[in-house]
């Protein structure tokens, strides 16, 4: 594990992206990401990788590899993603400090970017070299 990581993973995140490359054996990894949309303004993305982009960062477990958007950075900074099962939904949750506020649906969020200090820079640059 490197000094920097965008996203840290819950066990059960990790078990839920095992199941899912077990599923998908051609799959690189998942990708998380923000969108604009939705009520509060931005929706969290998950999506399948066939081919990681230049520039993502990523974090990868023995179960997988999670790729985030470059875009999504800094709305992503310090998310830790799990994995829940509930009566209402089943998916991954983004823990996410940088979350200000949410619709009722949860589907929906609103976001504000994270600032990153020269030493989180520096660790990053090292980190995807």
């Amino acid at each position: 594990m490197s000094g920097f990581e965008v996203i840290t993973l819950t066990e059960a995140a990790r078990e839920r992206l095992g199941e899912i490359m077990t599923a998908n054996p051609d799959a690189k990894g998942i990708r998380i990401g923000v969108k604009n949309g939705g009520c509060a303004g931005m929706e969290y993305t998950v999506d399948l990788v066939d081919e990681p982009q230049k520039g993502e960062d990523k974090v990868t477990v023995p179960e997988g590899t999670v790729y985030v958007a470059p875009q999504a950075v800094l709305f992503l900074l310090g998310t830790q993603l799990d994995f829940e099962v509930t009566k209402l939904r089943t998916g991954f949750v983004f823990n996410n400090p940088n979350q200000s506020s949410a619709c009722g649906c949860g589907e929906s969020v609103e976001l504000t970017p994270a600032e990153m200090t020269p030493e989180m820079i520096r660790a990053r640059e090292l980190a995807n070299s």
